[in-house]
């Protein structure tokens, strides 16, 4: 019989390359690692690691075993989430990564919407753009909060995924820049000569930010180059530069800017939540994907762009807030 926590040791060393990488996911060390893959070849029968002075890999048995595993844990996760849906309230811990500014953004509600479920705890990381939905299939986390910049990410086998909302670039500049007059037209040729904050080259929201303005020339002079679009939020309201932003950024509440809509169909990104389809119907999990809706819901009705004159935004007061308890 084949033990559970063997194959996940395995299904984590084929992801991380490694026995060392593997050991440091998990918590181990190498040796108990290899120590267990070793006892997982005897009950196997068959050699699974190719085992060189330098590095280890997986042999043809390895990786159909892998293939294997990867369902049979799925099953098995499915199979405990269905228990738990007849079980009644949400209990444990449920873990949700976000990249920087969702995190930020959904935080808040997120606290206020789980606080009266009692036995479940909560866990909200950050995590770089493109790793949540790798944390989300190794069962590193429940729940990933990703962008989609270009329509790429869509339910597999093994995934499900949520849109949330969509989150359009804007234009920040500071409070008594001219453009902050909302009655001044855009034009993008003009922006061009502005001193620009940018995220570094290859980031996504200065692809996005390349590609808004590809068809007027692109970014005159070199941007100054900042990483994190909070830096560039408090840097443009120190009235440093412009910038364009995605809108959820904003949900910081810096102040001292003002934000305007660019015409037409500005570029902007998908926001969306992934989860593992054996683990959704888990209460944790779905109470988690529900608050994650509401939430969304809110947000996404508080990202337009343009505020009435003389209030700057992220300054709405509480009382107006309608997740506020």
């Amino acid at each position: 019989m084949l033990e559970l926590r063997r194959l996940v040791l395995i299904c984590e060393f084929a992801r991380r390359g490694s026995i060392a990488a593997a050991a440091e996911s998990l918590g181990y060390s190498p040796s108990a690692v290899s120590q267990q893959l070793a006892a997982l070849e005897r009950e196997t029968g068959t050699a699974l690691i190719d085992r060189t002075a330098r590095s280890a890999e997986l042999t043809d048995a390895g990786r159909r075993l892998v293939v294997h595993a990867e369902r049979i844990l799925s099953m098995v996760e499915e199979a405990e989430s269905d228990l738990s849906a007849h079980a009644g309230a949400p209990v444990g811990r449920v873990v949700v990564t976000a990249f920087p500014t969702a995190a930020v953004a959904f935080a808040p509600a997120l606290a206020r919407s789980l606080r009266r479920h009692t036995e479940l705890t909560l866990r909200l990381g950050q995590s770089r753009s493109g790793r949540g939905m790798r944390e989300v299939q190794s069962g590193e986390v429940d729940i990933a909060l990703v962008d989609d910049w270009y329509g790429r990410v869509g339910d597999s086998d093994s995934l499900r995924v949520f849109p949330l909302l969509r989150d359009p670039l804007v234009l920040v500049v500071p409070r008594r820049h001219r453009l902050a007059d909302p009655g001044v037209p855009l034009d993008l040729r003009e922006l061009r000569d502005e001193a620009w904050m940018a995220t570094p080259d290859g980031e996504p929201s200065r692809l996005a930010v390349d590609r808004l303005l590809g068809n007027v020339g692109g970014i005159k002079p070199t941007p100054w180059e900042f990483e994190g679009l909070g830096t560039i939020l408090s840097l443009v309201a120190k009235g440093i530069g412009i910038a364009a932003v995605p809108a959820l950024a904003l949900a910081a509440g810096v102040r001292g800017l003002a934000v305007r809509q660019f015409p037409g169909n500005p570029v902007g990104r998908d926001v969306k939540a992934v989860a593992r389809a054996s683990s959704v119907h888990r209460p944790s999990v779905s109470v988690t994907l529900r608050a994650i809706h509401v939430a969304a819901r809110y947000l996404a009705g508080d990202l337009d762009p343009v505020r009435p004159a003389g209030r700057p935004h992220g300054d709405r007061p509480d009382e107006d807030d309608p997740l506020a308890e």
